[in-house]
This record gives structure tokens, C-alpha cells and sequence, in this order.
């Protein structure tokens, strides 16, 4: 998951600032980084989707599971078209903000005891999750609502882009809880009700 934050995120960063006219035409831009970008992560997704199921893990990954699903069936979409692939790269810039996620959870599974790196990632967490995920996921869904047809694939893929806000804002409430209001973390048995799956997507 690191690594592939780490390589997605980065080479749709690199992509949309080498090509920004790009941005102009979201419905048919092309790029040949994009459409390999897309190929990649789509084979991220399946593999990560087989290893959850092969391990056994279906039932505690479950919203992992739904989360791929959707990418690999709008990803498979895009790349059979060629089109939308530049909100596909808008989408990947998530990545960014899941390499600080993915550090936030290796911290916490490591228990290394430097609570002055955790703080540090921490906050840098907080702004990358607005500017990276956020951010790219408002814009994308107020373009699809205003400028895409809503039938064929551009039904489809805003269905898609409303399941994902719902669950981009779910998990934006669970890092909130965990890491800027604790109090509000147990439930009344005095349970963690957030669990740690939620910190890596």
C-alpha cells in the first residue's frame, strides 16, 4: 500500500503538472502517463482485492473490498474508453495523502515510542488529506454534476463519485475522532468503535 501510494501519487502529481492543459478537458483529455497510471492502479486494486480474499480477511476488510471494487469497475471503464482518464488522475492524487495515512498507521502498529514524529504526521496528515483528497473529490464532484451527461458511463461513473465521497467523509470523521478528539472515540461499553482498517484508504 506504501509503495504504491508512494508511486501513484507521485507520478499523477508529476503527470498533471508536466500536462495542465490537461485540466481543460476532463471528459477527453488523453495521456499516455494517465492511461498507464490508470493500468497500474487498477492492477494495484485486484491484487490488493485477491490478497483480502486469499487471506481470509473479507469479513474484517469488507469496506476495503467495496472501495476496490468501485476503482477497478470505474478504472477498467475509463481504460476500455479513453475517456475521463484525466479525473481518473485527479482522483489518484488521493495517493499523496495516503502515504501520510499509511505512515500514521505504521507508527501506531510499530509502537515506536517517538510521540513528537507521530504529532509531526500528525497535522501534515490533516493538510494533505484536505488538499489531496478532499479537495480534488469536491471539484470532481461538482464537475460530474454540472457538465456530465447522466447516463451511459458518466452515470456510472458519478454514481461511483458519490459512493466514494460518502466513504471519503466517513473516514475524514474517523481520523478526526482518533486523532483530535479521543474523547469521542469509545463507545459506551467502552469499545474503540473505529478500528484500524479505515487508516490506509
Amino acid at each position: 500500500s506504501f509503495a504504491h501510494s508512494v508511486l501513484a501519487g507521485l507520478w499523477a502529481l508529476f503527470s498533471l503538472w508536466h500536462s495542465p492543459e490537461l485540466l481543460s478537458d476532463i471528459q477527453d483529455g488523453y495521456s499516455v502517463s494517465g492511461h498507464l497510471l490508470v493500468c497500474f492502479s487498477s492492477g494495484y486494486f485486484i491484487h490488493d482485492s485477491l490478497d483480502i480474499i486469499f487471506n481470509h480477511q473479507s469479513r474484517s476488510s469488507w469496506e476495503y473490498l467495496v472501495h476496490h471494487a468501485m476503482a477497478i469497475s470505474a478504472f477498467v471503464s475509463l481504460i476500455i474508453t479513453g475517456r475521463f482518464l484525466v479525473a481518473a488522475m485527479l482522483l489518484l492524487l488521493v495517493e499523496v495523502s495516503n502515504i501520510f495515512l499509511t505512515v500514521r498507521m505504521l507508527l501506531k502498529m510499530s509502537n515506536v515510542p517517538s510521540p513528537a514524529l507521530y504529532e509531526t504526521n500528525k497535522y501534515i496528515n490533516l493538510v494533505m488529506y484536505f488538499t489531496f483528497r478532499l479537495a480534488p473529490q469536491a471539484y470532481l464532484t461538482w464537475y460530474f454534476l454540472r457538465y456530465v451527461e447522466l447516463q451511459g458511463q458518466g452515470a456510472f461513473l458519478t454514481t461511483n463519485l458519490l459512493l466514494l465521497d460518502a466513504m471519503i467523509l466517513m473516514y475524514f470523521s474517523r481520523l478526526l475522532r482518533s486523532d483530535f478528539f479521543p474523547s469521542l472515540r469509545k463507545g459506551s461499553a467502552g469499545r474503540d468503535v473505529d478500528g484500524e482498517k479505515f487508516l490506509i484508504d
